[in-house]
């Protein structure tokens, strides 16, 4: 089983930063894509960041695009979601998830993007006031 574990959310001020970080199990960690979605109180979860699983690719909502910057460290089994300038509506639950495509090509696209991932986190959630 892949399990994985988000860790880092808080509760902050519009304007600071904080890092999530994701842990994953298992030895086929590097093998995979992975990314980040949110999901706030009676929202859809949707789509923040990816990142391919050879760290060639990476994407971005819109909405965080020059904020938000997806990383991985795969010595650690760990990827990051480094959140700059956050604002209230920044505010959700972040879940990491992994790509469940085998060294895919670049990173899942599109409005269905969150059907290609398979295994999730139990999320970490991010407050943001004003």
């Amino acid at each position: 089983q892949v399990q994985l574990v988000e860790s880092g959310g808080g509760l902050v001020q519009a304007g600071d930063s904080l890092r999530l970080s994701c842990a994953a199990s298992g030895r086929t960690f590097s093998s995979y894509g992975m990314g980040w979605f949110r999901q706030a109180p009676g929202k859809e979860r949707e789509f923040v960041a990816a990142i391919s699983w050879s760290g060639a690719s990476t994407a971005y909502a819109d909405s965080v695009k020059g904020r938000f910057t997806i990383s991985r460290d795969n010595a650690k089994n760990t990827v990051y979601l480094q959140m700059n300038s956050l604002k209230p509506e920044d505010t959700a639950v972040y879940y990491c998830a992994r790509d469940r495509s085998f060294q895919r090509a670049g990173v899942p696209r599109g409005p269905a993007r969150v059907g290609e991932y398979d295994y999730w986190g139990q999320g970490t959630q991010v407050t943001v006031s004003s």
